[in-house]
């Protein structure tokens, strides 16, 4: 899952109103920011394999410090320390955690069964929906819209661009997500893949930061 995973963020802001948005887009996607650098790294593995599935051109093949259930809550517990330390709200530092882990369960609606509930050698789970490329564009474009539903009716406008803002951003994360679920497959380089993904999540970020800043 991609765009589906910041309808948690979206819906999480609307909760603790305290929390910065452009943050919780990065806890939502935060195991896969790990990810990346630990493939890199050796420490996990994907394998590039064109038309995997209907949506995915990658075989993730090893990432229980990420990707299994036991990590996810671990990174979660983390995060909250990290927040509780600095920020001193536990009302933020318990948002901030349940993004992180909101991870997991998203993914477990379309990842094949490859989600670990704590090690490599535990039973994996996943639903596979990434095997209906339609379907699952059509779920994470509803997720998203959701996720902006919620959070306009929890803020409110204090510009023109905070009133319109967060509605064409969604749009521009569809059509990325369309880009990435029907475009071509990657070439063979995993720092390629590794450094667009990574990349793209602090820049859309970033624009979630911003945007929210318009309203209050």
């Amino acid at each position: 899952m991609f765009i589906g995973h910041y309808a948690a963020a979206l819906a999480l802001k609307r909760v603790e109103k305290k929390t910065s948005l452009g943050l919780l887009f990065l806890a939502v996607q935060f195991v896969d920011i790990l990810f990346f650098p630990f493939v890199l790294l050796g420490i996990e593995r994907l394998t590039i394999i064109p038309n995997y599935t209907e949506s995915t051109h990658f075989k993730l093949e090893y990432m229980p410090y990420t990707h299994s259930l036991l990590a996810s809550f671990i990174w979660a517990a983390l995060t909250y320390y990290v927040f509780k330390t600095f920020t001193k709200k536990n009302s933020v530092a318990l948002v901030m955690a349940v993004a992180v882990v909101s991870h997991w369960f998203m993914d477990l609606i379309v990842h094949t069964p490859d989600l670990p509930l704590w090690s490599d050698s535990s039973p994996k789970l996943g639903f596979g929906l990434w095997n209906h490329v339609v379907v699952s564009y059509v779920l994470e474009g509803a997720l998203l819209f959701s996720g902006v539903w919620l959070y306009l009716q929890g803020t409110k406008a204090k510009t023109t661009g905070g009133k319109y803002g967060m509605i064409v951003f969604a749009v521009v994360l569809l059509i990325a997500n369309s880009l990435n679920l029907f475009g071509p497959p990657p070439g063979d380089s995993k720092v390629v893949l590794a450094l667009t993904g990574i990349s793209g999540y602090f820049v859309f970020a970033l624009v979630a930061f911003w945007l929210d800043r318009k309203r209050a």
